[in-house]
């Protein structure tokens, strides 16, 4: 296994964080901790187009941005990937007077069952400018807790004006169950776990909480739900030098070990969610590698996940597992074979944003097809 080689080098995609709770690195601050400041008055555009190699993070300090806002003006998490040609909005952007200042960006926050197209007939705008501020086309995909900027009040001719703050979600989704909950008096993240039927790991990670967190009576919490969400066509990515060796590497261990196609079909699913295809160095916490594995939860060493045969072999698992009785790869996952590639990739990562490997499966299964 260890003679694999992972071809390296080349343009990268472009990319909003490496994975689901993953953190991008914040913009440059001044001495008294506020963010950077902007570009000459007047010099941010309103948006701007993604480039081949962009990232949000690298967009945000261009502009004098920190990643975090110019993420929520997108409606984006840290797990979101940007793509060359997608258009992003820049909170501030063409406000040169304060008389000219575009109104407070207003936001509806998916929930379970919600298209775009019932999106823009709810607040009367436009569907391709609803679908054009937030750098999708018709075929996207959009899961629930993600954030989509509605078009700024005038943008669209005869259409009713937008609201100009953040909307809230409608309280219930399916099985009417709230998407997010207030802390009451007394609560804490392990009772709000189990009185609403959702895993505590999840619950933390969705909202950023450490594993003893003190909650604030009056705090919103989001409450992770895995959703339906039908797939109307999976994203079309080129690979690039670095990310073909990396899926080739996948796809030889993947053979090595006797891992039925299914199988391979989801670690490439995953990795490209989790890091893009790319053996990252970074992540959240302690998250590295092209699965973004964690060293405290017992992948291994920093050195040992950044190496992409181990990881990767981790993530299969089975006889072949470098962690056995530690860490639970896909073939130590009973019934693996029956359950979805989400539900498959899901088990391995216990990911906050289960869904989102979902739109990789029918890119994944054309990359398995190219590579063999």
């Amino acid at each position: 296994m260890s003679s694999i080689a992972v071809a390296l080098g080349f343009a990268q995609p472009a990319d909003a964080a490496p994975q689901p709770l993953k953190r991008q690195a914040k913009a440059k601050t001044t001495a008294n901790g506020a963010g950077a400041v902007r570009s000459v008055a007047g010099a941010v555009p309103a948006e701007v187009t993604v480039a081949d190699g962009d990232t949000v993070s690298g967009i945000a300090e261009r502009y004098g941005l920190s990643t975090a806002e110019l993420l929520a003006a997108n409606g984006l998490g840290w797990s979101s990937l940007i793509f060359p040609g997608q258009r992003l909005v820049l909170p501030g952007g063409s406000t040169p007077r304060p008389s000219d200042r575009a109104p407070e960006i207003a936001r509806h926050t998916v929930v379970a069952g919600d298209t775009m197209g019932g999106i823009a007939d709810r607040y009367g705008v436009d569907l391709d400018q609803l679908l054009s501020a937030n750098g999708l086309g018709r075929e996207s995909l959009i899961f629930p807790g993600q954030q989509v900027v509605l078009p700024i009040a005038g943008s669209v001719s005869d259409a009713p004006a937008a609201p100009v703050a953040d909307v809230p979600s409608p309280e219930t989704a399916a099985g009417g169950t709230p998407e997010q909950v207030t802390v009451a008096d007394g609560d804490t993240a392990w009772d709000l776990a189990d009185r609403l039927g959702v895993d505590l790991d999840q619950f933390l990670a969705a909202n950023r909480l450490g594993a003893d967190p003190v909650l604030q009576p009056g705090q919103v919490l989001t409450v992770p739900r895995p959703a339906s969400v039908a797939v109307v066509s999976a994203v079309n990515v080129v690979l690039t030098e670095e990310m073909r060796g990396n899926a080739q590497l996948i796809v030889d261990i993947g053979r090595a070990l006797g891992v039925p196609d299914r199988g391979i079909v989801v670690a490439l699913a995953a990795a490209a969610q989790e890091s893009g295809l790319r053996n990252l160095d970074h992540g959240d916490r302690d998250s590295l590698g092209l699965f973004q594995q964690r060293p405290s939860q017992g992948w291994g060493t920093a050195e040992q996940v950044l190496d992409p045969v181990r990881s990767t072999t981790a993530f299969y698992g089975g006889a072949g597992n470098p962690n056995p009785g530690v860490t639970r790869g896909l073939l130590d996952i009973p019934g693996w074979e029956s359950l979805s590639v989400t539900d498959a990739a899901q088990a391995v990562q216990l990911s906050a944003y289960p869904n989102h490997y979902a739109k990789w499966e029918a890119q994944a299964a054309a990359w398995l097809s190219e590579l063999g």
